[in-house]
């Protein structure tokens, strides 16, 4: 791209919101029926019906607008959205125009290790629409009124983006959001994610925008970046080359890496939005907000905020009088250190993990390493899922507190593990039948390190004249002899005492 001119970039995103029902209406929303099954009189818009809204779906809205900081609207009104399209069969869209349920926020994003803050406008519920289906039909149109009603989530963006790379990264970004607090399932290939691209240029240094294009119904992160780019492309040759760019909705051709226009760009009063008489407005009180402020803190989110919490702290440093805050690495954590494993893992391991820490009342560390170690191994040996575990939380647990109390070693630990895996039984049952309890009478330890230094005095030489890593010898013969079960730490202390 030419250095003569700067993109603005702003991204609308439709989060279709994971309800069981319709936004207006008891109809399901699962992904998959029967063209046209799933679409009831409300959903059409039949003479004689009410819309009833779904408390569910504000819930969700304002847990959005909670986790993004913005202000939720304590009055908010729906409206009617005015235009003729055959998937839509009312005729019109019941959406939310001057009053949305979610106001300013914004959404932080890191781009090339560099942080920028991407602002927020508005984030309000509406209905889908239906679907045209092109094909095998020869030549014709079908309808799939299925998705008619299913509540979206459309989340308008500043235009703060000012490449494709940072359009993607705050695509990227809003997809984990929204997965992680649990309101969308951001499946892209059933349309759950998707959004609208607006894009204009300018000359370098101008303020004021340039006329915009938007590309509809973009549902991939890398359909995203590639028309961007295009759009950017297309409106420089053609501004260079005497065009003007006019106002309007394109769509992108993955196959042909284009976009081509679709229909000149409305305006709201195009859409003659009014409120919605049939539907009253929405009132969000401070107890509702309290109640799904709790909500938010259980959500995979906020869990995985605290988690980094702990991880980074931030500090004050004092250069040349200056401050300057900036935030370190508290722990000193490796790039595979345990909390960042856990930064990483599926809310079912997360959960796995936080409920085995609870009920073996171990170290944090502790249970990671055992839950990402033999457990998980475990797990992909037999292609299973960590909800399908033979091995529950609580049996576990028993395990973890068996070598936490000292009663098996770690070495003996796996063996159980292994036992547990193949039966039902418990820890503290593998154990008894098996006799498998470290030996932690150190008369009995005593005698068997005596014969073992007696029988291997050049070792003994050796260790005395400075080789000290002759010593894991003597650990190992010991072990050996006590077939795994003597206390590693009295093993450990009386060799030391016994060699010097």
């Amino acid at each position: 791209m030419s250095q003569q001119w700067e993109t603005v970039i702003g991204l609308e995103i439709h989060a279709q919101l994971a309800t069981k029902s319709k936004i207006f209406s008891g109809a399901s929303t699962a992904y998959g029926a029967e063209p046209n099954t799933q679409a009831c009189a409300v959903d059409l818009g039949l003479p004689g019906v009410l819309p009833v809204l779904n408390e569910e779906a504000v819930r969700m809205a304002v847990i959005f607008g909670m986790a993004v900081e913005a202000h939720i609207a304590p009055y908010s009104v729906f409206a009617r959205k005015n235009y003729f399209y055959p998937d839509l069969p009312k005729g019109y869209q019941i959406s939310q125009m001057d009053l949305p349920i979610v106001g300013v926020g914004h959404l932080d994003i890191d781009v090339d290790g560099v942080s920028k803050r991407i602002g927020i406008t508005r984030a309000h519920l509406e209905e889908d629409a239906g679907k045209s289906l092109h094909e095998n039909f020869h030549g014709l149109t079908g309808i799939d009124l299925n998705r008619a009603g299913t509540p979206l989530l459309e989340i308008v963006s500043e235009p703060d983006m000012r490449s494709a790379k940072e359009a993607v990264a705050y695509m990227r970004k809003m997809h984990e959001l929204v997965s992680e607090l649990g309101i969308c399932d951001g499946n892209m290939q059933e349309g759950s994610f998707r959004c609208d691209a607006n894009v204009s240029v300018r000359p370098k240094g101008q303020q004021e925008f340039g006329t915009r294009a938007e590309i509809k119904n973009i549902n991939s992160f890398k359909f995203v970046e590639k028309a961007i780019n295009h759009e950017i492309e297309r409106q420089i040759e053609l501004i260079e080359s005497g065009g003007k760019v006019v106002q309007e909705t394109r769509l992108y051709d993955s196959d042909k890496d284009e976009t081509r226009s679709m229909r000149s760009k409305e305006e709201a009063n195009d859409y003659r939005y009014f409120p919605d008489p049939d539907l009253l407005p929405v009132f969000i009180s401070e107890e509702f907000k309290a109640r799904v402020s709790v909500d938010l803190q259980t959500t995979l989110y906020a869990r995985r905020a605290r988690l980094k919490s702990n991880i980074l702290r931030p500090v004050t440093l004092d250069v040349q009088n200056a401050e300057i805050k900036t935030t370190v690495n508290s722990l000193d954590l490796r790039p595979d250190d345990y909390r960042t494993w856990k930064l990483n893992a599926s809310p079912e391991l997360l959960d796995y993990c936080e409920a085995l820490e609870q009920e073996s009342g171990c170290d944090e560390e502790v249970c990671v390493n055992w839950v990402r170690g033999e457990l998980s191994a475990a797990l992909n040996k037999a292609d299973l899922d960590i909800t399908d575990s033979p091995v529950s939380h609580e049996r576990l647990a028993g395990l973890l507190k068996r070598i936490s109390d000292d009663t098996i070693s770690g070495k003996i630990a796996k063996q159980v593990f292994e036992e547990l895996w193949q039966s039902t039984a418990t820890a503290d049952e593998i154990i008894e039948a098996k006799g498998l309890k470290q030996i932690t009478d150190t008369g009995a330890i005593e005698a068997i390190i005596d014969k073992i230094i007696a029988d291997n005095q050049d070792q003994v030489e050796q260790y005395r004249s400075g080789k000290d890593k002759v010593f894991g010898f003597f650990v190992g013969q010991v072990m050996k002899e006590m077939q795994g079960k003597a206390n590693p730490g009295e093993v450990n202390k009386m060799l030391k005492a016994k060699l010097q």
